[in-house]
């Protein structure tokens, strides 16, 4: 089995021995007349220049295959293997990587999984995010969601800078919030999850799995994880471990400083849609093109159907309001979360008027399809 990556590069770069270079250095290497004796066993480990093309642009792309038996069925090693010592060695951009279906792992949840637990068959799961980010107390926090998940809200979300502060400590903040989410399930009878942020440092906890560990033993029904800050082997630590049975709900943060430059780096599509859908993400959070960041809706699709095809949940986000849920559906269908923060926690009229909204709108646009 082979692993397929393009490389693009520059019009004023020698792509071709460009992806040589890749396909040795990047492997085996080489080898004189000493080790002629495991001359098959060298071999069987080079990378191989399959493919070079020119784009419309004037950029050459030029694809390496790898062996899969090079690398350890996981995301670090990947990432050393395909671009680790040669991403310092000058312009080149990784824009694909194509993986075999059995590579890494695949979510606990999903999309059906995340469906079952909401009882949310057709429609998307809509999403909040606790707003102001910092400066809240437990009791704020406790407030903010009974108003919003009594008015129907399927998920809420810590922001991913919320750590374990002075005046809103994890653990509590998770109790109130847990108290509230039982509350609502007496009520009525929904459940409602809330994806507390996983930090390196809680009570006796030193790093993000014993953290994360903690979280679900004190009684949280979902994970919020910023990936690339922690690492895709915290993700997948945290995916493959059986103490952590509930949804993981992947975030971005600090993937424009890996992503974002034309000419180096590793594509959006790459990182939060190939590598997280293989890390084993149950949801995966990006920029929306119609949101405040003005991400590629090129990109932004290409996300999307990566992550689908592994049954993980997108969830396009920044600057989702209620008017944009038309769009949003035509690009996406109903398998998609529709997250909001300040659309919701900032909306005119209130919190639970700014929930009400999304499903008007989810409503409306159902009306208007019929």
């Amino acid at each position: 089995m082979t692993i397929e990556v393009d490389y693009i590069f520059p019009p004023e770069v020698d792509a071709e021995k460009q992806g040589q270079i890749i396909a040795v250095g990047q492997t085996a290497g080489t080898w004189g007349a000493n080790f002629a004796h495991r001359e098959k066993f060298l071999h069987s480990h080079l990378g191989k220049v399959v493919k070079g093309v020119t784009n419309p642009e004037g950029d050459s792309i030029v694809t390496v295959a790898f062996p899969e038996a090079n690398v350890e069925g996981d995301i670090p090693s990947l990432l050393t293997m395909i671009f680790g010592k040669y991403s310092m060695a000058g312009t080149a951009k990784v824009s694909a990587v194509r993986l075999p279906e059995n590579y890494g792992l695949r979510p606990k949840f999903g999309i059906k999984g995340i469906r079952e637990i909401l009882g949310v068959g057709v429609r998307p799961p809509l999403m909040g995010i606790f707003k102001p980010a910092l400066g809240l107390s437990t009791e704020d926090y406790a407030s903010i969601l009974r108003e919003v998940a009594n008015a129907g809200l399927d998920i809420i979300k810590d922001d991913e800078i919320m750590g374990n502060l002075e005046e809103a400590p994890t653990l509590i903040r998770l109790h109130v919030c847990r108290q509230v989410l039982e509350e609502v399930k007496e009520k009525t009878g929904r459940t409602v999850l809330y994806a507390i942020n996983v930090t390196s440092k809680l009570g006796k906890c030193s790093n993000p799995l014993d953290t994360a560990k903690l979280l679900v033993r004190e009684g949280a029904n979902a994970l919020l994880l910023n990936v690339l800050s922690y690492g895709f082997s915290v993700l997948e630590s945290l995916a493959a471990d059986p103490e952590i049975n509930v949804p993981i709900f992947a975030h971005p943060a600090l993937a424009g400083a890996i992503c974002a430059a034309p000419n180096y780096g590793i594509a959006y599509p790459v990182v939060l849609g190939t590598l997280m859908a293989h890390a084993g993400a149950d949801a995966v959070l990006y920029p929306a093109s119609y949101g405040s960041l003005g991400f590629d809706p090129i990109e932004e699709g290409k996300i999307r159907d990566i992550l689908r095809s592994r049954d993980v949940f997108p969830v396009p986000a920044a600057g989702i309001k209620p008017s944009v849920v038309p769009q949003v559906l035509r690009d996406y269908g109903q398998d998609v979360i529709l997250m909001a923060g300040t659309g919701i926690m900032d909306y005119p009229n209130g919190r639970e008027a700014g929930v009400k909204a999304f499903f008007q709108a989810l409503a409306l646009e159902s009306e208007v399809r019929q």
